[in-house]
């Protein structure tokens, strides 16, 4: 746990938990996504593990890297064109196998499945969705909530696909609640990814902060990245553009603008995925 001097007068508590540092590679969020998904691997007897994901993916850059440690093969399904980056370099060099397919039938899950159980040996594999999204991958961030080793009113975590947070969600105590910065455009669709998982009242616990995105997935704008070297100036925390840079600007924001009750103490995570910064140079 770390705590963030704020750069204006404020009347709330901001801390961060570095779940960044956990691991160089598997960092963040990626490594609880998929620690059950590996478990279950295991119980099962699967030698392999295919997933999804961009060309410039921390998803499919942790992956690799657990499937190596874990001694299991890695076949990572990459979206788009053929194309060569310090991500996919790495991940082949850490034994995943990439095989690219167009955007079309990435969009269109059913027939990418189909693909898939085509291509491989769907009995030996096991086969995970995008960013971890499942089950395993929500079970696993379950375990995120019990490292915060101090009081909280609020708990703040950048969103793809929800996953995090909807593990996250079912940790929380009666006056806890949980905020969510989508970094896609139009990330109200998140309600209904993370409601899959909860029941109940849970479902009130959450809330998602949809104006961050900053022109939508991996895009950034020239106030952002001095934001993120803003802030690395003060606190030594690096950020990635794509997820906590977002996250910790519209934070900043909506503490500027009253949005948290006076005396809130608030922890954020730090979700890691900091290779992404590798694709823009920084």
């Amino acid at each position: 746990m770390q705590k963030i001097e704020l750069p204006f007068i404020s009347n709330v508590s901001l801390h961060m938990l570095r779940l960044d540092l956990i691991d160089n590679e598997i960092s963040g969020n990626k490594w609880f996504k998929l620690k059950k998904n590996l478990e279950v691997a295991a119980q099962q007897n699967k030698i392999q593990l295919i997933t999804f994901g961009g060309a410039y993916s921390n998803h499919i850059a942790a992956t690799a890297k657990a499937c190596k440690l874990a001694g299991i093969q890695s076949v990572g399904i990459i979206r788009g064109e053929k194309v060569e980056n310090n991500t996919l370099n790495k991940a082949m060099l850490d034994g995943m196998q990439v095989r690219f397919v167009t955007r079309d039938l990435y969009r269109n899950k059913e027939a990418l499945y189909t693909w898939v159980h085509q291509e491989f040996d769907a009995e030996s594999s096991i086969v995970i969705p995008e960013g971890g999204a499942n089950v395993a991958g929500v079970e696993g961030c379950k375990e995120i909530v019990p490292l915060i080793n101090i009081p909280f009113d609020y708990v703040c975590a950048a969103c793809g696909t929800g996953t995090t947070l909807a593990g996250i969600v079912q940790q929380l105590s009666t006056n806890q609640k949980a905020l969510g910065f989508s970094t896609l455009k139009g990330g109200y669709f998140l309600y209904d990814e993370i409601n899959k998982h909860l029941s109940g009242q849970m479902r009130n616990k959450f809330s998602i902060v949809t104006q961050y995105h900053f022109g939508g997935y991996a895009k950034h704008t020239p106030q952002l990245l001095d934001f993120m070297k803003d802030f690395y100036l003060k606190n030594q925390i690096q950020l990635d553009f794509i997820y906590t840079a977002k996250m910790m600007y519209g934070l900043f924001d909506l503490i500027q603008q009253n949005y948290f009750p006076v005396n809130s103490q608030i922890v954020v995570i730090h979700s890691g995925g900091l290779q992404g910064n590798q694709g823009i140079g920084i």
